[in-house]
């Protein structure tokens, strides 16, 4: 079990521009590419990252607030199963503070992505009525008059 750190990163373009990465990768595969912001620090499990430490399926600027919110709700739901199975391979007796931890940080990722899910039916209703009034602009007010 471990959690990973990970970040969007500014390389240099063709011409010498800073472009914004579009994958978050881990510190150690940023070194080299480029430099990190440290502002897009998020953490995820070990499952998420491939071998050459960049995040699975990672979210980019264009991605809907929904698939964000179902990326992270995945993201400490997996970070809860991986702190399960590590507590499930000690000793009670000997490591039995060390899976009392496990289970209880377990716990919280849960409860974190529980109150995620409760909010969920809130962002799509809101993203709903964006879409709608989005649509009623365009037919509304997008097109040509006829005289």
């Amino acid at each position: 079990m471990s959690d990973v750190y990970v970040y969007h990163f500014m390389r240099r373009g063709p011409a010498g521009e800073n472009i914004l990465s579009k994958r978050r990768a881990t510190l150690e595969t940023i070194k080299g590419k480029g430099e990190a912001v440290m502002e897009s620090q998020i953490v995820v499990d070990h499952t998420e990252v491939d071998g050459n430490g960049f995040l699975i399926g990672g979210i980019d600027d264009e991605s809907h607030p929904m698939d964000e919110l179902w990326a992270e709700i995945r993201s400490l739901e997996r970070r809860a199963n991986s702190r399960d199975r590590e507590a499930l391979t000690l000793n009670e007796s000997g490591e039995g503070a060390r899976i009392y931890l496990l289970r209880l940080e377990s716990r919280e990722l849960r409860n974190q992505a529980q109150r995620l899910r409760k909010q969920r039916p809130e962002s799509m209703a809101g993203e709903l009525g964006d879409r709608i009034d989005s649509q009623v602009f365009v037919q509304f007010g997008g097109g040509p008059t006829r005289g």
